[in-house]
């Protein structure tokens, strides 16, 4: 790979040179004004130019346009499916509990039409792309896009909502029209040279397309104090409140160059996962009304500012899922796993992530809870040590109160 080429590339020149470079002689040399050792020195470095113009021309030969078929869509999302029955304490829902999964009065329950990502196999978007049991944890996620610093992305999208929406990614390099995002670029001038929030990607409507075209430069990528992988957000930009809450959310993953696998997945480790700690307001959702219509037993009207309404509709989650339904966290004892942990939300997700069980380390130092909040992300990487089951939840107590915690499992090799 890129990294690879320019190693050899050095490896061979320093062989030609007699061993390692000596610095002390490299400093001699900068002092020496004498024809022959600049002679001797220039075909040196007119070869070592020659190696690495050699090893750029061989990552651009390698970058890999990575292409995807993504869909909103609209789906009734289960936060508890283990109702009535909470699978942290293995008990039916407390009173307190139940203000967050029952059905009762004025609330809606655990059951909510929400818009998400999904990911079809071709442009036809008639069939669906099915999950692998190492994708399961995902929960309401969208699909991971994976690339390594030098490819190119490209993301066919296709609208099947009811709701104006588009996809907006972090940290990838894009053109306006790929920016899914739509807002003025001066104080008098319309937004974007006249382009409307359709020709961004921003608002695609109903049944629309659009493609959006993202490179990866080194800039996009793991940084030098970073793992060789990093994670950013992507998600519906406008009306940002309304589309995040419906559930329009994804990540991003990049490899540092030379160390993906061709699937764009980091060499340096076994087993990934992707956890959003998020506080979805379903009082912001735009099937709001859908919902109390379809899922709650009250016939009166929406109350929607309603304090006890509100809590109700606070859901404290884990990749979109309550009180351990989040599934598919499972690794063995002594694998390298890597956690991508991100915050989304409001003024209220301030999350400080904790994993019973085992530590992690983050930027080299030894850490068993990190924070996010929103729009923020934390990459960490566990050498799991104990086998068992283990808790792994939001530290803030009032979150853990409303659902905010699951489990992991560690297996035997």
């Amino acid at each position: 790979m890129c990294r690879d080429h320019k190693a050899a590339a050095l490896r061979k020149r320093y062989r030609k040179r007699g061993g390692t470079p000596n610095r002390n002689k490299s400093a001699n040399w900068l002092r020496d004004t004498s024809g022959s050792s600049r002679e001797k020195s220039i075909p040196r470095i007119a070869l070592a130019v020659t190696l690495f113009a050699f090893a750029a021309a061989a990552c651009e030969a390698e970058a890999t346009e990575r292409v995807y078929y993504i869909a909103a869509d609209t789906v009734v999302w289960d936060y508890a499916p283990s109702y009535p029955k909470n699978l942290i304490t293995g008990k039916p829902f407390t009173r307190a509990e139940e203000v967050f999964v029952g059905a009762k009065d004025e609330r809606i329950g655990r059951k909510y039409y929400k818009a998400v990502y999904r990911e079809y196999t071709d442009a036809s978007f008639a069939t669906l792309k099915a999950r692998g049991p190492d994708e399961e944890s995902l929960g309401i996620l969208g699909p991971i896009i994976r690339a390594e610093v030098g490819d190119g992305i490209t993301v066919v999208f296709r609208n099947n909502t009811e709701i104006p929406a588009g996809i907006h990614p972090h940290g990838v390099f894009y053109e306006k029209s790929s920016e899914g995002a739509h807002y003025a670029t001066d104080d008098t001038g319309p937004a974007h040279e006249h382009k409307g929030p359709s020709e961004t990607g921003a608002q695609v409507a109903r049944g629309g397309h659009h493609t959006y075209h993202w490179r990866v430069p080194e800039r996009a990528g793991p940084g030098p104090s970073d793992p060789d992988s990093i994670v950013w957000l992507y998600h519906s930009h406008d009306h940002e409140a309304q589309a995040v809450n419906a559930g329009l959310v994804g990540a991003i993953i990049v490899t540092r160059a030379g160390r993906a696998r061709p699937d764009g997945r980091p060499k340096d480790v076994d087993r990934e996962f992707v956890l959003l700690f998020m506080i979805f307001d379903e009082t912001l959702s735009p099937y709001l009304y859908r919902n109390v219509v379809e899922f709650s037993i009250s016939e009166g009207p929406v109350r929607r500012r309603d304090l006890e309404f509100r809590e109700s509709n606070s859901k404290h989650a884990i990749n979109g899922m309550l009180y351990g339904n989040l599934q598919g966290l499972s690794m063995r004892r002594g694998e390298r796993v890597r956690w991508y942990v991100i915050g989304l939300g409001n003024e209220n997700d301030i999350h400080t992530v904790h994993w019973h069980g085992g530590t992690a380390l983050r930027h080299g130092s030894r850490v068993d809870t990190v924070e996010v909040f929103p729009a923020t992300t934390q990459v960490v990487d566990m050498r799991p040590d104990s086998a068992g089951t283990w808790l792994l939840h939001c530290h803030v107590s009032d979150h853990m109160t409303a659902g905010m915690m699951t489990r992991y499992t560690v297996r035997e090799p």
